[in-house]
């Protein structure tokens, strides 16, 4: 299995997403347990301790256990509460209007990468499909708020490969360039994560502080599918009101 070595995310990193997108999609189950960190290292080729970060991480974030000894094993699913909403999709741009505060957004990323299978499922997208990520850091009246992570098919978005990005709404852009806007989901899931490096600095806070989680599939007005959000949040100063 090959990794970007082009791309912005670390190499870590994207060894992270490709595990959780197998145990997300039942490749590795529940309790089960997953490759060495030899045998992860051959298929991913890249170093053991860029595995063990990635292992790490996602032992931290609860989606794998360490057994001294024993290997790795695949953690059963988190307990999951539905909570239903009936309010209209909001934005972040909105949610500070509301507020009486100013909305910024500085782009950190802005790259074309390959689509998991989990993100080719829910778009409906072929072996082999490209995605354009973008990642932005959100701001309200100049404090960081949110690290915002979206992901966007790449046929029919190529226009955001050009669009400024900077203080403006994702859904504003997305529906000027595609005449469609975000109005419902098919999943919405909320956690708490510690913060990482990665995580950490463009948010200011300490590694290991609490952030939100949150991992939205978005659809049209049409409930067809439109675009995958991954959003950190600094959980001190932030509040859901469901």
């Amino acid at each position: 299995m090959k990794l970007s070595e082009e791309s912005l995310t670390p190499l870590y990193q994207q060894v992270m997403d490709d595990i959780k997108s197998d145990i997300e999609s039942r490749h590795y189950p529940a309790s089960g347990r997953i490759p060495s960190e030899t045998e992860l290292s051959q298929m991913y080729s890249v170093s053991r301790i860029t595995i063990r970060r990635a292992v790490e991480e996602l032992v931290q974030e609860g989606y794998l256990t360490k057994m001294q000894g024993r290997g790795t094993y695949v953690n059963p699913p988190k307990l999951e509460r539905k909570i239903c909403q009936e309010s209209e999709m909001q934005s972040f741009t909105v949610t500070c209007q509301e507020a009486g505060r100013t909305a910024g957004a500085k782009l950190l990323r802005r790259e074309v990468v390959d689509a998991r299978p989990v993100e080719r499922e829910f778009l409906g997208l072929p072996e082999g499909a490209k995605l354009i990520y973008i990642q932005r850091l959100r701001t309200a009246d100049n404090i960081p708020i949110m690290l915002e992570n979206n992901f966007f098919p790449y046929n029919g978005f190529q226009f955001l490969l050009d669009t400024n990005l900077e203080n403006n709404s994702i859904f504003e852009i997305s529906e000027r360039g595609s005449g469609r806007k975000p109005e419902d989901d098919r999943l919405c899931t909320l956690e708490i994560v510690l913060a990482n490096l990665e995580t950490a600095a463009p948010l200011g806070v300490d590694i290991g502080a609490p952030l939100f989680f949150e991992h939205i599939e978005f659809l049209d007005g049409e409930k067809r599918p439109f675009f995958i959000g991954k959003q950190y949040i600094v959980g001190s100063l932030y509040v859901f009101n469901i």
